[in-house]
């Protein structure tokens, strides 16, 4: 004899639709995606009010010089200077926010009570923030390409450090392994704030801890006295995206920047949900 309630399904419980659409109307979300589509046409005024570079490839070598030469330009500069932070801030935001918010309401239990199996609870939590925090990855950099094209025009791209160009259609499609790259850099993000925000009841907590331990990475990363060791840092791949931008492609630093990455979310992921079915709730 079971003690199941007639008509209870574990897996019709905590829908994803449901998740969804109360992460969307969360003031958060509105706020973050509002930021993250405003941020591209803000440095397209700061380029029309600051002085005017001169054209050609000789107006500098750096992903800033060589900004207003094209939408694609534009766009790569607008990755390379939001990847390191606002992007990391977006990520840990929605991942972070997800369950501590609702023990912060005292609404967590009562989920638990309903009852959501806590795997299923976790899961739907995390497939809802990952997509969020990928649309955050995706939408920037799309509307910087946008942004750039209307602002400086649509033009051939000249790869920083040598100002070599390269046809705009050739390059445009690897502007999808540097998004699909961007998203895989920010798994150890989402998952770290993810683990943080099943540990504590505050949301902030779980978004700042997660953004202070990828900036202690940081700057851990520009001491050289640590050598190789470096590379086994999150974050010192996090720019090896521009490589899919070079005349030909090197796939070395994104290949090892991805697997260290997906190694890290996946270790984070499985002590998260392994300490969460163990966890007494009682906030």
């Amino acid at each position: 004899m079971t003690n199941t309630a007639v008509g209870y399904s574990p897996a019709r419980t905590l829908p994803l639709r449901v998740e969804i659409v109360r992460q969307f109307k969360r003031r958060r979300t509105l706020v973050m995606f509002g930021l993250l589509l405003a941020l591209p046409w803000i440095l397209v005024v700061a380029f029309q009010f600051g002085p005017q570079q001169p054209s050609g490839q000789q107006a500098g070598l750096r992903l800033s010089d060589l900004a207003t030469a094209g939408g694609l330009n534009f766009a790569a500069f607008a990755l390379s200077v939001s990847a390191n932070f606002l992007l990391v801030v977006a990520v840990a935001l929605f991942c972070g926010d997800t369950v501590s918010s609702e023990a912060s309401w005292s609404s967590l239990r009562y989920l638990l009570a309903a009852p959501v199996p806590r795997d299923r609870l976790l899961r739907q939590k995390l497939v809802v923030a990952l997509g969020y925090s990928a649309a955050a990855v995706v939408a920037l950099p799309v509307m910087a390409l946008l942004a750039g094209t209307v602002a400086f025009g649509w033009d051939d791209i000249q790869v920083p450090g040598t100002g070599e160009v390269i046809p705009a259609l050739d390059v445009l499609p690897r502007f999808g392994i540097v998004i699909g790259y961007a998203l895989v850099s920010q798994l150890v993000v989402a998952a770290l704030a993810f683990l943080i925000s099943t540990v504590t009841d505050s949301p902030l907590g779980a978004v700042g801890g997660a953004v202070g331990l990828w900036i202690v990475c940081t700057i851990l990363q520009a001491v050289e006295a640590l050598g190789a060791l470096r590379e086994f840092l999150p974050t010192f791949w996090n720019t090896a995206w521009l490589d899919a931008l070079a005349p030909v492609i090197d796939w070395g630093g994104m290949a090892k920047g991805a697997s260290i990455s997906v190694t890290y979310a996946a270790l984070l992921l499985a002590f998260t949900f392994r300490r969460f079915r163990r966890k007494d709730v009682v906030s």
